[in-house]
């Protein structure tokens, strides 16, 4: 069987920034098992495997190299990227129906951009293996859904962290948490934050570009600095930039994220 597959990068201002996810096109889906496989071969943050429902309706699941998860900003951005230049070319809005439900992505001038929740935090007490884990001590800890959040006061101390992955899989080992995202006010850029999720034996550790954690930065940050539309700095060695803006649709508020997408692979794996 022999399955076109795409490598991009997602939030990147220019090719080689940004974070790289493959994607994958099916006919119909395959076993799980031959999934997971697939993205444990292509060994990058994640897999999005994409399966056409009609014009424009997209079925999508995303998987890193150990694991399947439930939602993924930068694989769907690189999904919608795909579709848009080689499959629908014509249509300007995607919907996709995942696991967290459906997603929508509009073109909007050269930026795509994703329709996502927006998740709430709750605040926690900090332990000597967060303060381990992430190389500094935050002023506030939260957190929300698989992830942990730390506040620091500056810049500065985010960008200077340097992590102990040996630490955070001591923190996330056992439970259903995956990573740490420590973030603070913006110099130049809003807000600012990185993300530290290694996974047992692979080399992933800090993730260069995270979509989904802004389901969670972003109304936590409206909140703390009083505007809905603000520009965010992912401060990993790659660096990524993220189009922000805190909605409300029908009652729920809605974290939209918008980003820029780099092409640079394209073939066929055979399986």
């Amino acid at each position: 069987m022999k399955i076109p597959i795409y490598q991009v990068d997602a939030f990147a201002s220019s090719r080689f920034k940004g974070n790289p996810a493959a994607v994958c096109l099916l006919e119909s889906w395959l076993d799980d098992s031959l999934l997971q496989l697939i993205a444990t071969e292509n060994n990058l943050s994640e897999t999005a495997f994409v399966k056409k429902r009609s014009v424009g309706q997209y079925e999508l699941r995303w998987f890193t190299p150990s694991f399947e998860i439930s939602l993924c900003g930068h694989a769907t951005l690189a999904a919608s990227y795909v579709i848009f230049q080689h499959v629908d070319g014509e249509q300007e809005v995607i919907h996709f129906f995942t696991k967290s439900g459906e997603l929508i992505v509009t073109q909007e001038g050269g930026r795509l951009v994703m329709d996502f929740p927006s998740y709430e935090v709750e605040p926690i007490n900090t332990t000597q293996t967060m303060i381990a884990g992430l190389g500094g001590t935050p002023r506030e800890m939260f957190q929300s859904g698989i992830n942990y959040y730390a506040i620091f006061d500056s810049e500065h101390e985010v960008r200077s962290l340097t992590p102990n992955f040996a630490a955070i899989l001591d923190l996330i080992r056992g439970n259903q948490f995956i990573g740490i995202v420590p973030t603070a006010r913006g110099e130049e850029y809003d807000f600012v934050s990185r993300y530290f999720a290694p996974e047992e034996g692979t080399n992933m550790g800090e993730d260069p570009v995270t979509g989904s954690i802004h389901s969670v930065l972003i109304p936590y940050w409206a909140d703390r600095l009083g505007k809905t539309k603000m520009h965010a700095y992912q401060a990993s060695e790659r660096g990524g930039e993220l189009f922000c803006e805190l909605i409300e649709r029908d009652g729920f508020k809605r974290s939209i994220i918008g980003g820029v997408v780099q092409p640079y692979l394209e073939g066929i794996i055979e399986v």
